[in-house]
């Protein structure tokens, strides 16, 4: 009922100021509802937003410690690598110093000495041969004469001259010069060489008495006995059947001597120079 004693309608339309109220009143409801949801879903965003970026941060962290255990593992790897390799080397050092001490032992150990030392290691002993002794004279003669006759067989055995030969070369030269080494007062050239005595016949000089004069070489070389003994044992082999001959025709054949039969008295002497210079059977 109004002031004025009119009943309201019911049914009658609502007044333009109650509806603009009750609309306004609806449009605030609503946006009151819409800012709520959209604060509702900015705030779901950020949570996951801030979710995400930290899973990010765990995921990097967990990346990153991995790594750095890798690398402590690849580290400690190698440092027991290199521990067995030094451990090795060591057992090997000790084993070769064991087995050079065991193969080998000091004669003179000493404290301050170590393997590596050289002065520690002992050292094979040089076993030095024993020069030959020579023989001792035989048949009468002396140290001078049985070198003599020594030097006599040697050149002949380096020649190939078999022991016939070498026993008529030693006969023949104690018949020459008696074993010795003879200069000639003739030609005082020959006194300039090694000599044993000084004779006369002539020029006749060295073990066999040989003549430079005849052919038989320089003075020189005839004063040394080797070259002497090959000159008279090439002489030899050139005498057809000479092995076969008696010793003092063989040596006859060579000489030419004045006494021919005089090299015959000195055969059983030189066997046994030969004999004693030479081991049996050679």
């Amino acid at each position: 009922m109004r002031d004025d004693g009119t009943l309201d309608d019911p049914y009658a339309p609502s007044s333009p100021t109650a509806e603009t109220e009750e609309g306004t009143s609806a449009e605030r409801t609503t946006a009151a509802s819409r800012l709520r949801a959209y604060a509702r879903d900015l705030s779901g965003r950020r949570r996951a937003q801030v979710a995400l970026a930290t899973g990010v941060v765990c995921c990097l962290g967990l990346a990153a410690a991995a790594q750095v255990r890798d690398q402590d593992a690849g580290a400690q790897s190698r440092q027991k690598t290199a521990g067995v390799e030094l451990a090795e080397r060591a057992e090997q050092q000790a084993a070769s110093r064991g087995l050079d001490r065991t193969a080998a032992p000091s004669a003179t150990p000493s404290s301050s000495a170590t393997p590596a030392d050289p002065d520690a290691t002992p050292r094979a002993r040089t076993v030095v041969p024993a020069k030959p002794t020579r023989p001792a004279p035989v048949a009468g003669l002396d140290r001078a004469q049985m070198r003599n006759a020594e030097a006599i067989v040697r050149t002949g055995r380096t020649m190939g001259v078999p022991r016939r030969g070498l026993v008529i070369a030693v006969a023949t030269a104690m018949q020459e010069s008696n074993l010795y080494n003879v200069a000639s007062g003739v030609l005082p050239e020959s006194q300039d060489y090694p000599h044993q005595g000084v004779g006369w016949d002539h020029d006749s000089v060295g073990l066999f008495q040989q003549r430079s004069s005849s052919g038989w070489g320089p003075v020189g070389r005839l004063m040394d006995p080797e070259f002497a003994t090959r000159q008279f044992l090439t002489a030899l082999e050139q005498v057809p059947g000479w092995q076969q001959m008696r010793l003092t025709d063989a040596a006859q054949a060579v000489q030419v001597s004045a006494y021919p039969e005089h090299y015959q008295q000195h055969e059983w002497r030189a066997t046994r120079v030969v004999d004693a210079i030479l081991p049996a059977g050679r």
